[in-house]
């Protein structure tokens, strides 16, 4: 959630989060990029560095430190690239089996919050396991909504559901 945040503060129109996992190769894969304002060479040198924010309301920044922290106590690996005025990729890899992996969670809650806080962004949600995959796209539902915002209850809802019965077929049960 805090690395989409970052997304939503540089100002993205469009935000892509994509979750590859996969038991049979030993992998969770997590990916955030956005065209938002993007970052100097010099902001993605500290931007691990928790004591580096470009925020003012304080003085520490959590999110993609601990998120590089996670990936690579694993065993894992943590990339981060921007560019100024193109915006910003973030990967991390993790190795599922590592004693140290943490759940998952609940991705499905995290971007249905995303899409409902920030109704005038457009998000793209791809998660993929060994069984399938699916995506949830923003820019086809406001084509069928035709003018009908995205935070609408019924919509959230349906959204939620969506999210819901595709982890279902492709996980074979709740999350983890």
């Amino acid at each position: 959630m805090d690395v989409a945040q970052n997304s939503v503060r540089a100002e993205a129109s469009l935000v892509y989060i994509t979750v590859e996992e996969s038991d049979r190769d030993d992998f969770l894969k997590i990916t955030i990029s956005d065209n938002g304002c993007g970052m100097t060479d010099e902001q993605v040198q500290q931007v691990t560095d928790p004591f580096f924010t470009t925020r003012t309301t304080r003085k520490v920044g959590l999110g993609v430190p601990l998120f590089k922290m996670s990936a690579e106590q694993t065993g894992g690996s943590f990339n981060i690239q921007s560019e100024v005025g193109k915006g910003t990729k973030t990967c991390a890899g993790y190795v599922k089996s590592h004693v140290d992996m943490t759940p998952l969670g609940d991705i499905n809650s995290t971007i249905s919050i995303l899409i409902r806080c920030n109704p005038d962004i457009d998000f793209v949600y791809t998660r993929s396991t060994d069984k399938g995959s699916f995506t949830l796209d923003t820019r086809e539902l406001r084509e069928v909504l035709q003018g009908v915002s995205l935070d609408t209850p019924d919509v959230i809802e349906w959204i939620e559901q969506f999210l819901e019965e595709q982890t279902e077929n492709i996980c074979g049960g709740a999350e983890l």
